[in-house]
């Protein structure tokens, strides 16, 4: 170490994931942050903008940061040597790129940082950067140093799960990862310049087993991103990028037959013009969709239109140890603007662990494999991220509910697991039911059956299986109504769907304590996809009080304002 401080260089360290690595270990007083970058009035901005109090410390900034902070001004194509021996790191991070574009010494920086003997660690996301590292192996080595590139989502989290997720497979013939980006994150400039870098131009593959090519942002695959337990991201397409995983992984597992990373972006509109012009790229009619980087980030920022949420996936496809069929996923959700921390998230426990006196083994190499799953799950507790892996089998037949909800099933209350169980059954009790007093709120509940307000009423529900439907009867009283709930498929995937005559409502299972959730993503009326602000909803929840299922569904929208609104309990026949 430099003194009695670690000493840190970040290069980019006021840029989009630099700025957000400086957050996280600003509060860390073992550490001397140097914040570097070739304009030394934007670190000093940065700086100055990280100091100052905003609510929160450390990450989102305020006034009890304890590392030593100082700008620095790092030109990567001055004089290595010079700068470095002068700022004395301990550690360079280069979190800069588009490493995608570094053509003549790409390696120029890790290459003084190994005759210096400074370890090295960057967030590359380039194919042949990350692949090609292992190059300076022996250097690294004959030097005591270390020097891991791809210390980011793709590969160093991305392998972590696939590494999490392996042991259920005697054979893994398939992996697919991607990345989906909330649509209100400001991306920077330097990402968009790496996608369009080779936007329509050749991307290596795996297909059936052999080397293929496919076409960058051109080839494609439909994913819902669903951790079990969390609402999922809206389905959407994922455009193929080039990521280091796609030359990794068949060094990794043997009998590989298919490759896949991809970005999945909203709007969904946007992502299909990208598209587009990736084909003109692949046309020639276009030599590259670099010149237009600009113009797409500003088109990306113009129209941040969705969900605040953003979310990456894993997906293995194989045998499992008994020979049978196996699909396995890895799925991650983060809220609002976490999501652009979890990139920078494996360097931070890097180089906690450094401060910690735990190095890792000296050489160049990639930072696949290098931080388990766990390590990042444990970052993950400071932030609003959802993560969790969902295993299906194709012979293997589960109730409904246990489907949907993957390994968050388990944490379902006894009364409410007995109650979704599966299989023909009865449920009694007793219910309060209250009606909306509007006239199309009246006209609704005429339409669909609901029983008319009463204070307490015995109800009877009465649940019967057709095929992989659930079909359930509502007896309130002497009145019923009826509906069926089924999983859903394709772009509805990991939803339940619930349907009422021509409307069919999709639901989000969403355990929360004692109690789990259903709330609506979307609906539609004879297949049509209605705006999701006009569908019918309110506070559903189910939840075991005293040992007994207890219900309270409210129905409701903007237009009709309450239609019906019923509580209660049941309890199993039987």
């Amino acid at each position: 170490m430099s003194g009695e401080s670690f000493s840190l260089l970040i290069i980019g360290g006021y840029g989009a994931f630099g700025g957000r690595l400086a957050q996280l270990l600003g509060e860390e007083p073992r550490l001397r942050l140097l914040i570097a970058g070739r304009s030394l009035e934007k670190a000093d901005d940065f700086l100055a903008d990280m100091r100052s109090p905003k609510g929160g410390a450390g990450r989102l900034g305020g006034n009890d940061l304890g590392a030593r902070l100082q700008a620095v001004a790092f030109d990567r194509d001055g004089d290595l040597e010079e700068q470095l021996t002068r700022l004395r790191p301990d550690l360079v991070v280069d979190a800069s790129g588009p490493f995608q574009t570094f053509r003549q010494d790409a390696y120029k920086v890790v290459q003084a940082c190994i005759d210096l003997d400074i370890d090295y660690a960057d967030l590359a996301d380039s194919t042949g950067f990350v692949a090609s590292i292992g190059e300076l192996d022996a250097q690294a080595k004959a030097k005591g140093v270390f020097a891991l590139s791809g210390l980011s989502s793709l590969p160093a989290l991305s392998f972590a799960a696939l590494e999490a997720m392996a042991p259920h497979f005697s054979r893994i013939e398939s992996v697919a990862a991607g990345i989906a980006p909330s649509p209100h994150v400001k991306i920077g400039l330097n990402v968009v310049r790496a996608i369009a870098s080779y936007a329509g131009k050749p991307v290596a593959v795996l297909r059936e087993g052999r080397q293929a090519k496919g076409h960058g942002l051109i080839d494609e695959m439909r994913v819902t991103i669903a951790p079990p337990g969390a609402a999922p991201l809206a389905s959407r397409i994922f455009l193929l990028v080039d990521a280091p995983d796609l030359a990794l992984l068949p060094r990794r597992l043997n009998g590989l037959q298919s490759t896949f990373t991809g970005v999945g972006t909203e709007p969904q509109a946007l992502q299909r013009l990208l598209s587009a012009a990736a084909r003109l790229v692949r046309l020639r009619l276009l030599p590259s969709l670099l010149p237009f980087s600009r113009l797409v980030q500003a088109a990306s920022h113009r129209f941040a239109i969705g969900d605040h949420r953003g979310g990456m996936f894993v997906r293995l496809g194989g045998l499992d140890r008994q020979g049978r069929k196996l699909n396995c996923g890895w799925h991650l959700v983060a809220e609002g603007d976490d999501g652009p921390f979890i990139p920078v998230i494996g360097v931070e426990a890097l180089v906690r662990r450094l401060l910690e006196g735990r190095r890792p083994e000296n050489g160049a190499r990639p930072a696949a494999g290098e931080l388990s799953l766990a390590d990042f799950e444990a970052a993950f507790r400071r932030f609003s991220i959802t993560s969790g892996i969902r295993l299906d089998r194709e012979e293997e037949a589960l109730p409904l509910y246990q489907r949907i909800l993957g390994s968050a099933w388990e944490r379902l209350p006894p009364a409410l697991a007995a109650i979704h169980a599966g299989g023909a059954r009865i449920a009694t009790g007793r219910a309060r039911i209250e009606r909306g007093g509007g006239l199309l709120a009246r006209l609704v509940a005429r339409i669909f059956g609901f029983p008319p307000a009463a204070a307490d009423v015995p109800v009877t529900v009465r649940f019967a299986t057709d095929g992989d439907k659930e079909v359930w009867t509502r007896s309130f009283g002497n009145k019923s109504f009826q509906s069926w709930q089924a999983e859903g498929k394709a772009r509805d995937r990991h939803l339940l769907v619930e349907v009422f005559g021509p409307f069919r409502v999709l639901l989000a299972l969403v355990p929360e304590g004692d109690r789990l959730r259903l709330v609506v993503r979307g609906w539609r009326f004879f297949g049509i996809p209605l705006p999701l602000f006009l569908a019918p909803g309110g506070d559903t929840y189910e939840e075991e009080r005293d040992g007994r299922f207890h219900f309270h569904v409210e129905i409701g929208g903007r237009l009709t304002g309450l239609v019906v609104r019923y509580t209660g309990w049941l309890r199993l026949e039987g």
